[in-house]
């Protein structure tokens, strides 16, 4: 019976809403062989995933998703970096004291728009170490200013909306050589999200590829089979590895479930095999 896993998942140490070790026990419930907690900027969770994963009989992969400088949307996942390389650990450091100015400066521009979400009642609903927008979209779905998460991103926090902060986010470059020398493999994550066109997305992959990227997510909840079939080809084409997964953030977005996101995907566990093979022959 083929086996399947998920490569992109996010507990309440960011912006999930489950526990590490129940978003593990999700999975194994799930039937996944293998799980990934890629937690935005953090790995706090990461210790308690993979103790957790040993008591049940599920493989867990360190993770952190990272967000880089960019026009649109883009995130690079680290996957199996060395959680004890002090490089890496003093960059997530570094992210989470700009994260904090990020949450200010979102709920100031809240407030400029005539919205009445304040920073600590968002930190209150978290209750995670790390805030990221979906507390913000979430807050404002509460409070009746949007019908939905993804309503809150669309009018208010999405990259170029009026309370997106542009605060510090490191390069594209600087975070892929850092997952490179932390002995990591560098993903490009869901390539729906950078709204580029083809050719422009081509020569990103391109540019990203020199610093050292090793792979995109072929496989991702949004994709539709077209976009699926289209970013398999492309990375192929530019000898990039596939990794993928569901984004799986728990109730705060309900209509994705680990493993399956809205029901069609499927990771192959061949996958995360080229992924270790690609780390171990380097």
């Amino acid at each position: 019976m083929e086996r399947f896993v998920d490569l992109h998942t996010h507990s309440l140490q960011s912006d999930g809403t489950l526990t590490p070790a129940e978003l593990v026990r999700e999975a194994k419930k799930a039937g996944l062989a293998a799980v990934a907690l890629s937690d935005h900027d953090t790995i706090d969770g990461v210790r308690e995933a993979m103790a957790e994963g040993e008591k049940i009989g599920i493989e867990v992969i360190p993770a952190v998703e990272f967000s880089v400088k960019s026009k649109t949307t883009t995130h690079i996942v680290a996957l199996y970096p060395d959680i004890e390389n002090e490089e890496f650990v003093d960059m997530l450091e570094g992210l989470r004291l700009s994260r904090l100015e990020r949450n200010a400066e979102t709920a100031r521009l809240l407030q400029k728009l005539g919205i009445d979400v304040t920073l600590e009642e968002v930190m209150e609903m978290a209750g995670g170490k790390v805030i990221g927008r979906a507390h913000f979209a979430k807050a404002l779905a509460d409070k009746g200013y949007t019908s939905s998460v993804k309503e809150g991103f669309d009018l208010y926090l999405g990259n170029g909306k009026p309370a997106y902060s542009h605060a510090f986010h490191p390069t594209a470059e600087a975070i892929i050589k850092l997952i490179r020398r932390a002995g990591g493999v560098s993903i490009m994550a869901h390539l729906n999200q950078t709204k580029l066109e083809d050719d422009e997305l081509r020569k990103t992959l391109i540019e990203f590829k020199e610093y050292g990227l090793d792979g995109v997510e072929g496989y991702y909840t949004e994709y539709t089979p077209e976009m699926q079939e289209k970013y398999q080809t492309m990375a192929k084409e530019l000898g990039l590895i596939l990794s993928g997964g569901s984004d799986f953030h728990g109730s705060i977005k309900p209509h994705i479930s680990i493993g399956t996101g809205t029901g069609n995907l499927r990771v192959p566990y061949a996958v995360l095999e080229n992924i270790k093979k690609l780390k171990e022959n380097r």
